[in-house]
């Protein structure tokens, strides 16, 4: 296994504020039609990965789905 870096699908509850989806501009967010945002994008490795999560925390919502997809090398 080279590098760390991975796809991460998260699904929070709820739809994200143009305002609040800022904080997430190097994912590619989209609203759902289950009333859930999905937040996918690579994530080089697992402190970048636990930033990510604390910045949805601080937000309040409920995180639904965190899920990795590996990289096709």
């Amino acid at each position: 296994m080279g590098g760390e870096t991975a796809v991460y699908e998260i699904r929070i509850q709820g739809h994200l504020s143009s305002q609040r989806a800022q904080q997430f501009d190097d994912m590619t967010i989209t609203h759902l039609t289950d009333g859930t945002t999905r937040l996918q994008g690579q994530v080089v490795d697992r402190a970048a990965l636990c930033g990510l999560l604390s910045r949805i925390c601080d937000l309040g919502v409920t995180l639904n789905l965190v899920v990795r997809h590996e990289l096709d090398e």
